[in-house]
């Protein structure tokens, strides 16, 4: 075994728009010789680095353990919209609990560090629901003193998502007309890609400072394109 391929990555959310995208990378990846993927059903992949940990989200305390998180990468891209969830309860234990519960996971059996998307807006203060609890996730990922934590916000997504929906496809069509005008104080809000912020995720996972980074959109585009 090379002594490049010394790392492990566990990846949370491994069938979305970013995960998926994140998966392919980290496989590819010379640094990495494991990676874990946690998902409800197999993904329908094959890979000498990959393994697949068939789990369920809400009994996430109960099935992880040291052997899986101690000295890993640990990514996690979960996250849904309310549309989807069919509820703000729902929502949150997707967008807020199964994170958080992942968070703990990682400072309770020693990871090396933890990388994370939210999103542009984030706060425990919005009075929006989806970004407070983005925000309220971000709050208590802080204040479990992780080794490294970074936290990646992009704003909107572009990608093949699995879902097709017109609100969507329009929101895609007019970040993509007004993203040559997006400059200076504006350049935040320019759509990224996700493989963008996939690639982005892996370059902070293998830098080892500071504990704490948060990563904004127009970063994001920037360091995918530096």
């Amino acid at each position: 075994m090379s002594k490049k391929q010394s790392a492990t990555a566990v990846v949370a959310g491994a069938t979305g728009l970013v995960g998926q995208q994140l998966v392919k990378l980290l496989l590819d990846h010379p640094a990495y010789r494991r990676v874990i993927v946690f998902v409800r059903r197999d993904m329908g992949i094959s890979h000498p680095k990959l393994v697949q940990r068939l789990i369920s989200y809400d009994r996430l305390e109960e099935e992880l353990d040291g052997a899986t998180i101690k000295q890993a990468d640990v990514f996690c891209t979960l996250g849904t919209t309310i549309r989807q969830a069919g509820s703000q309860e729902a929502f949150r234990q997707v967008d807020y609990a199964y994170p958080f519960t992942l968070g703990k996971q990682a400072k309770k059996y020693g990871a090396a560090k933890m990388v994370i998307v939210t999103a542009m807006g984030s706060s425990d203060k919005s009075k929006l629901f989806y970004n407070r609890v983005k925000g309220e996730l971000e709050r208590d990922l802080i204040a479990l003193n992780l080794p490294r934590l970074v936290i990646l916000r992009p704003s909107f997504m572009l990608g093949n998502r699995k879902e097709k929906r017109l609100g969507e496809r329009a929101g895609i069509i007019a970040f993509q007309l007004l993203r040559p005008f997006m400059i200076g104080p504006l350049s935040q809000y320019k759509a990224v890609h996700s493989s963008d912020v996939a690639q982005v995720m892996i370059e902070a996972a293998r830098r080892k400072t500071p504990a704490l980074e948060f990563i904004g959109s127009d970063d994001i585009a920037r360091k995918a394109s530096g």
